[in-house]
C-alpha cells in the first residue's frame, strides 16, 4: 500500500517500489545512482563542515548532525552519511522501499530510522533536523512549491537544505530520457518525465521566500571516458543546491 500526501506521485512511487533488492545491484538499475553517490556525499559532507564546524579530532565528520533524508528508496545516500556518523532518519512513502533499506542498513550494523511515511507528516509532527535532503526526489513530486515548502519546514534555525534534480531544458531532454532512458539504458523507459524537470529558478524563489539563502548552486555531469559523475559549472542537466535557513526563518 503507498502511502498518499499532496507531493507524492503514485505512479512514480510504485515504479520505485518495484526495484526490491535491485536498489543495492551496483550494476543493476540504480547503477548511475550508485557511480553518482560520491559526488553527492562530497557535496554535503563539506557544506555541512564548513558549516557547522569540524567535530572533535578522533570523531566521524558528520558525528552528532540529525539528517533527514526524504525519499530515501533503498538507503543508498543514509548509508554512507550514517558511516560519517550523522544520526540519519531516512522516509519514503513506498514501504517495500523501507523494507530493503531497513534491513540493508541493519545487515551492515547501522543503526537509521527508516519510516513509511511522507515530508507532510514528519512535519506535521514538529520534526527539525540539522540538514534535510531531497536529492533525486524533487523531479518525481506532484507539487514542487508545496514540497519546497515543507522541506524548509523540517530544517531547524541555521540548518541547511540540500537539493539535487534535473534541470527542464532541451539539453536534459536529449540527455537524461532520449539518451539515458532509450539509448543508454541506464534506467527502464518511463523512469522520468521531462515535464516535472524542475529548473533552478524554481527551487531558489521558494526557498527565498521561506527565508532560505542559497549558499551554492553547481551542475553534475557525466564523464564517459572515466566513466564517472564530476561536479562542475554545468547546470543544464543534473544540478545541486545548497540552501542555509535563516536563524529568525518561520
Amino acid at each position: 500500500m503507498t502511502l498518499t500526501a499532496p507531493s507524492i506521485d503514485p505512479a512514480d512511487v510504485a515504479r520505485f517500489e518495484t526495484l526490491g533488492d535491485e536498489w543495492w545491484r551496483e550494476r543493476g538499475p540504480m547503477r548511475q545512482l550508485h557511480k553518482l553517490n560520491p559526488v553527492r556525499i562530497a557535496f554535503i559532507r563539506d557544506h555541512m563542515l564548513e558549516h557547522f564546524g569540524a567535530p572533535p579530532a578522533g570523531t566521524l565528520p558528520l558525528a552528532g548532525r540529525r539528517m533527514l533524508d526524504i525519499g530515501c528508496g533503498g538507503g543508498i545516500l543514509s548509508e554512507p552519511l550514517a558511516r560519517l556518523g550523522a544520526e540519519m532518519t531516512g522516509i519514503d512513502p513506498g514501504p517495500g522501499n523501507v523494507d530493503i533499506a531497513r534491513l540493508h542498513g541493519e545487515r551492515h550494523g547501522l543503526m537509521i530510522d527508516y519510516r513509511a511515511t511522507s515530508a507532510e507528516a514528519i512535519a506535521a509532527d514538529g520534526a527539525s533536523f540539522d540538514a534535510v535532503l531531497a536529492m533525486e526526489v524533487v523531479e518525481h513530486v506532484a507539487d514542487v512549491p508545496g514540497f519546497v515548502a515543507t522541506a524548509t519546514q523540517l530544517v531547524a534555525p541555521g540548518g541547511l537544505l540540500f537539493m539535487a534534480t534535473l534541470n527542464r531544458t532541451l539539453k536534459s531532454m536529449a540527455l537524461a530520457i532520449v539518451a539515458a532512458e532509450y539509448v543508454l539504458r541506464w534506467v527502464p523507459p518511463g523512469t522520468h518525465k521531462w515535464s516535472q524537470f524542475v529548473q533552478p529558478g524554481e527551487l531558489k524563489r521558494p526557498l527565498s521566500r521561506a527565508g532560505f539563502r542559497v549558499i551554492e548552486a553547481t551542475g553534475v555531469t557525466y564523464s564517459p571516458l572515466a566513466d564517472r559523475w564530476n561536479k562542475n559549472a554545468d547546470m543544464d542537466v543534473n544540478y545541486m543546491i545548497v540552501a542555509r535557513r535563516r536563524d529568525n526563518a518561520t
